[in-house]
């Protein structure tokens, strides 16, 4: 069965995107961001947009150029953040003992700065905090992450 779960980014993670994108000229550049050794084992990154009837799509698996990286680092911490989300809710219904788990790998996402906007995840998370499907130390564990990333934002 197929499963949709549409995600919602905030202007703070459109604004970088959209920066980027400016500052690659994106549309009217041919540039080719492939570093000159090929690290597929990275996998690969194919970037695809359509502005105004225009059309343009990039394919690398490394690069050396600081805006099609910063592009490509920021479409992998969206990934990571709404992949997070998805399988904490698969856990709050079918496997609440696994959400501590998934707590210390969200705590570890965010140290490493691989979540596109922690912010906008606080409402989610002091959802977490109080809901009673799952366990109390994952419970205490989001609420001591909401704090902190309330507290960074100060």
């Amino acid at each position: 069965e197929l499963v949709s779960d549409p995600i919602q980014l905030s202007r703070k993670t459109l604004d970088r995107i959209n920066g980027a994108l400016t500052s690659l000229d994106f549309l009217n550049s041919s540039d080719d961001y492939q570093y000159a050794k090929d690290f597929s084992h990275l996998g690969t990154t194919t970037f695809r947009l359509t502005r105004n009837g225009k059309t343009r799509n990039a394919t690398f698996n490394w690069t050396q150029n600081k805006d099609a990286k910063l592009l490509m680092d920021e479409y992998r911490k969206i990934g990571n953040q709404y992949v997070w989300m998805f399988d904490i809710s698969l856990a709050r219904e079918n496997q609440p003992l696994e959400s501590p788990r998934l707590m210390d790998s969200l705590d570890s996402l965010i140290r490493r700065n691989e979540i596109s906007d922690p912010v906008q995840m606080v409402p989610f998370l002091q959802a977490l905090a109080n809901d009673e499907r799952i366990p109390l130390i994952a419970r205490n564990h989001a609420t001591k992450i909401s704090k902190q990333v309330e507290k960074g934002k100060k």
